[in-house]
């Protein structure tokens, strides 16, 4: 009786129907980005599902799917200072997720997840560029898997 209803671990909500789960590869469609960004994007996913839930990976016939494309990868100048261009530059990627329940085929939702990273404008982007997709990466996977898992 304790385990009746939804699964429920760090505040994590799953239909205890739901075993399995599907991550379609994600499609690069954003100018300049990295070219292995939306495969190491989808591998983050991947990892945090299976990290922080009961799910179990399965390419045939999953209960629930994510599709991916990243739509955006920008840098931007920010904040400009009195006789300088910028002062701050901005990454910004932005990913656009389906969530698919397969049990019931129907798409249970379909949202844009963008985050940030500012960095100095005297610093060149490869130098920051490691520290920056981890930040972006792990912000943008926490939301996703807070929109899928939670009831936030």
């Amino acid at each position: 009786m304790f385990f009746q209803g939804c699964y429920s671990f760090r505040g994590v909500s799953l239909d205890p129907l739901i075993q399995s789960y599907y991550i379609t590869p994600f499609v690069n469609n954003a100018e300049n980005a990295l070219p292995s960004l939306a495969q190491t994007l989808e591998d983050a996913l991947r990892e945090k599902i299976r990290t922080e839930s009961r799910l179990v990976y399965n390419d045939s016939e999953p209960d629930i799917e994510f599709r991916g494309t990243l739509v955006d990868f920008r840098i931007t100048a920010e904040a400009p200072r009195t006789g300088e261009v910028t002062a701050i530059n901005r990454l910004t990627i932005t990913l656009a997720i389906e969530y698919f329940n397969n049990q019931t085929d129907k798409q249970v939702w379909k949202r844009n997840f963008s985050f940030f990273y500012d960095f100095p404008s005297d610093r060149d982007f490869s130098s920051i560029e490691s520290d920056a997709l981890r930040t972006i990466s792990n912000q943008l996977m926490e939301d996703i898997f807070n929109a899928a898992f939670s009831d936030w």
